[in-house]
């Protein structure tokens, strides 16, 4: 006689890289059955899901409502994706199954340009900015807005194609290199290149569940910047005690943003620069937070931003309750030269100290990495976690970390 199984049916759209997004999937493996759509076989995923289906192209939203309709263990209680790239079919396909989603406020988040657009029009604190078409423009729109100033194409994530730019002698190299990124899965995307108003300050991010349009905070990082003047993330700090978590201003200030979006339903990941003039929304975006940000805030404060997403995806309010205040850190670690063949790639983890956590390499013989700018995301080697009572602690493990790999034979590159 068959068990009768309770747990809601959860619908996956793709998964990730293991190293990323496997910690997710083993949070929703107890509480859920997770069916995932995937373009590519399963692999690692097949230990923590119920049920797999490959398709030919999770961009054909009818067929995969078909295929969910079809699913013998329905009817699915919600729908979502990590992936950047899916997050609007994916809204599409929750609406076609009359599940939480909403097409048009993914694509305002998607689209940075779109996103703008409707916080101006809310008068919620951001940079200003507006769409440049030839540098002849940049350079008008720079000189009206003032240096320093920030370029990024309008639909990327992770700072691809982000640069600063101090000064007009520096205005052409960098248009070009805003303009000149590419997008892997779609040989003719050109990217819509914004220029923006530089705003000062530590720049943060906020992980968020949304239920009926309130929002609640789920994680918050704190960015470690590298590379200048390119912007590059090289890591994140989590503090389970973050008094940011509970600032009035800035607790507004997501709120007014994802009113103005009209996001009434999901998960976010929106970054804020806490510059000297009040906090400033830099983007929002429709998904969780990349990174391994989720990670540490669940190492840091207890939080488990996966089952609070799969809440509000299934029509329910998130769990958000922490349990601990500790630090929680990952950095990421990159070639010393451009152009590397990757020959040899290890850890020593011999003496490391205790504060260290997971370490995963991202990169096998025969790959060729490069550090920024040639490789931003993509030219990443490897990275460390830490977990410790204090932000120090962490720092020194994770500098550890980095003085233990070796990419073949020699140490990475500096971190700064």
């Amino acid at each position: 006689m068959a068990v009768h199984d309770d747990r809601p049916l959860l619908l996956m759209v793709r998964t990730g890289k293991r190293e990323f997004r496997e910690y997710l999937l083993r949070s929703l493996a107890p509480a859920y059955r997770v069916h995932v759509f995937t373009g590519v076989a399963p692999t690692w995923e097949l230990d923590y899901v119920d049920g797999a289906t490959e398709l030919g192209s999770l961009l054909d939203v009818t067929a995969m409502a078909e295929a969910a309709q079809r699913l013998p263990d329905g009817p699915v209680a919600g729908v979502f994706t990590w992936d950047e790239a899916r997050t609007l079919q994916t809204a599409e396909l929750a609406v076609a199954l009359g599940l939480p989603g909403d097409p048009a406020v993914t694509a305002r988040c998607r689209d940075k340009l779109l996103t703008r657009r409707a916080l101006a029009a809310a008068g919620v604190a951001q940079p200003a900015s507006v769409p440049v078409g030839s540098l002849s423009q940049a350079f008008a729109e720079a000189a009206r807005i003032g240096y320093p100033v920030i370029l990024k194409p309008s639909d990327l994530a992770l700072s691809v194609g982000v640069i600063k730019v101090t000064g007009p002698e520096e205005l052409a190299a960098a248009y070009e290199f805003t303009s000149a990124v590419r997008h892997g899965a779609l040989p003719d995307w050109r990217p819509q290149v914004l220029l923006e108003e530089y705003v000062d300050g530590e720049e943060i991010s906020v992980d968020a569940a949304v239920h009926d349009g309130a929002v609640t905070p789920l994680c918050l990082a704190r960015k470690e910047i590298g590379h200048p003047p390119y912007c590059i993330e090289i890591g994140h700090y989590v503090h389970g005690d973050d008094p940011l978590l509970h600032d009035p201003q800035l607790l507004r200030l997501l709120q007014d943003a994802h009113t103005a979006l009209g996001f009434r339903d999901g998960v976010t990941h929106t970054e804020i620069k806490l510059s000297s003039r009040g906090p400033r929304i830099i983007e929002v975006n429709g998904r969780l937070g990349g990174d391994m940000i989720p990670y540490l805030g669940l190492r840091a404060t207890g939080v488990d931003v996966a089952l609070a997403a799969a809440a509000v995806a299934c029509g329910l309010p998130p769990a958000a309750a922490p349990d601990r205040k500790l630090v929680a850190a990952v950095r990421f670690f990159y070639p010393a030269q451009p152009g590397t063949v990757i020959e040899t790639l290890a850890f020593d983890r011999a003496g490391l100290p205790s504060a260290v956590d997971e370490l995963a390499l991202l990169a096998e013989p025969g790959d060729r990495r490069s550090p920024p700018p040639q490789g931003t995301v993509n030219g990443r080697v490897a990275y460390g976690t830490a977990v410790a009572a204090t932000a120090a602690e962490c720092e020194q493990a994770l500098d550890a970390a980095g003085a233990a790999l070796r990419v073949n034979g020699e140490p990475p590159a500096e971190h700064g």
